[in-house]
């Protein structure tokens, strides 16, 4: 393998290249026009433009991808996360152009792609499911007599996705079609397929998920855990590794199940295992991400593993370098992932100029970001800027770090979910780990973020005070001053 095309954008585009290239593999990007200045293009090899700003016309344009790789000669293409990194279709035409794909077979991507598909594959391991149904459905009255049967509170889920699109927790019998229908449309508009299942809502869970590896061979491992809880719209901002709950006893029993759902779809490459745990520690598996998660540096740093090197290897055909007696946690990583968000207006998105852009930086602190001084935040993408990590030998040392990494970024020309990040780190639930999934709906509001930048300013105008009386005489000017340059006679 001697050069590799990444099908992405961004920073992750941009810390696939920095591995690669370190592995002596030249690197190719893709771009939109809207990108075209963007630090991925600037840092590979060779860059090719796709089209306008628009995903399917650009990073959706499976065709302009596979003509590009084939221009420039890449023998391999790294499709990052999003966009095309979960479609069969792609990573089927991939293979069919004699490239190879840096993630798993179409045939895995497929059946883990699909929720109903994918309990079905792992149903014969004995491995912990959610109650539900086995079959997709689009109308209401089938919801309700499976609804009433199941018992309430259910969720409802999309069958062809993920991301907290088309998924609705719905309490009552009453509430049920509208909340069926919103659903659909939602499930419709963001995968094309308005098909959806249903299952009990576990209340207050908490999302635990396993990163693996399996390569050619029949190897497969699991490198422990993340814990992904704090989230907004059922999207994750916060994740951690190791959790601040799981007993050995559990990781190793969760671990197992995450192996056994890899050899379930013939798995190869890394991937993610997805649980819910609920208040009593019982867990269901809840799904597999079939690319590399945009968490995955919090498990880097903990086990001491590079996981775009080890997809690599795999692809190449390289046999595991270790096996699981050989894996350990070592400390304690927290990742925040910084969104062009305004968490004062619902975490609605926040489009505009990055006026200054000053990066944290020190001892235990990591960023990943593709982002400059000067750039736009487009509307066209996904709103995240970077992700801001932080290692320690404890969780309490790596909170703090991150309390700090927050109050050295600065950005300012869009709105950021860093006030949102602190907020969470100096919360009593989340120091003590006593929180779930639903942190933000039972402990967050933008009233409680006021009040507690309220009383940061209140603090800091009173330390500037202080620091002024204190030091008045020392930089107080004289009423009068005598100067015998201003008498000298001309």
């Amino acid at each position: 393998m001697k050069k590799i095309l990444i099908a992405n954008r961004g920073e992750i585009a941009l810390r696939i290249m920095k591995t690669v290239q370190k592995m002596g593999i030249k690197t190719v990007a893709v771009y939109s026009e809207t990108d075209r200045r963007s630090p991925h293009v600037k840092f590979a090899d060779e860059a090719v433009l796709l089209g306008k700003a628009p995903s399917s016309e650009s990073y959706l344009a499976m065709d302009k991808i596979i003509a590009a790789a084939k221009k420039t000669g890449a023998d391999a293409v790294h499709p990052g996360y999003g966009f095309l990194s979960e479609n069969a279709i792609f990573a089927q035409m991939v293979e069919d152009n004699g490239i190879i794909f840096i993630g798993p077979s179409p045939y895995a991507i497929k059946v883990m792609g699909d929720k109903l598909a994918a309990k079905e594959a792992v149903r014969d391991y004995g491995i912990p499911m959610v109650p539900g149904m086995e079959n997709a459905i689009k109308e209401v009255s089938s919801a309700k007599i499976i609804a009433v049967k199941i018992g309430f509170p259910i969720l409802i889920k999309a069958s062809a996705g993920g991301g907290g699109k088309g998924m609705r927790v719905v309490y009552s019998l009453e509430e049920l079609p509208e909340q069926m229908n919103r659903a659909i449309s939602e499930a419709k508009a963001a995968f094309g397929d308005g098909s959806v299942f249903i299952e009990k809502y576990v209340s207050s869970p908490r999302h635990i998920e396993f990163q693996v590896l399996a390569d050619t061979h029949g190897n497969i491992v699991h490198l422990f855990e993340r814990e992904c809880s704090i989230q907004r719209r059922h999207q994750k901002v916060v994740e951690e590794a190791p959790s601040a709950i799981l007993t050995p006893e559990i990781r190793s029993a969760m671990g197992n199940d995450a192996v056994k759902v890899a050899k379930a779809c013939k798995y190869v490459g890394a991937g993610t295992v997805e649980f819910l745990l609920d208040g009593d520690l019982n867990y269901y598996f809840l799904e597999m991400n079939t690319r590399l998660q945009v968490e995955h540096p919090v498990t880097e740093l903990v086990t001491g593993i590079d996981l775009v090197e080890q997809q690599v290897k795999i692809a190449r055909g390289d046999i595991l370098e270790f096996a699981q007696e050989d894996l350990y946690l070592d400390g304690h990583a927290l990742e925040l992932r910084v969104y062009a968000e305004d968490p004062m207006e619902n975490f609605l998105p926040s489009t505009g100029t990055l006026q200054t852009y000053i990066r944290p930086y020190g001892p235990g602190i990591r960023l990943d970001d593709g982002f400059e001084e000067g750039m736009e935040v487009s509307v066209y993408y996904d709103p995240m800027i970077s992700k801001l990590i932080t290692y320690g030998k404890n969780r309490q040392e790596t909170i703090q770090l991150m309390i700090g990494a927050i109050d050295q970024y600065r950005i300012e020309g869009v709105a950021t979910t860093l006030p949102f990040g602190k907020f969470v780190c100096q919360h009593e639930a989340f120091t003590s780990g006593n929180f779930d999934t639903g942190f933000v709906k039972k402990h967050y509001s933008p009233e409680q973020l006021g009040k507690r930048y309220a009383e940061e300013r209140r603090i800091a105008a009173l330390i500037g005070l202080r620091l002024y009386l204190e030091n008045k005489e020392l930089v107080k000017i004289p009423a009068q001053i005598s100067s015998n340059w201003s008498k000298r006679k001309l």
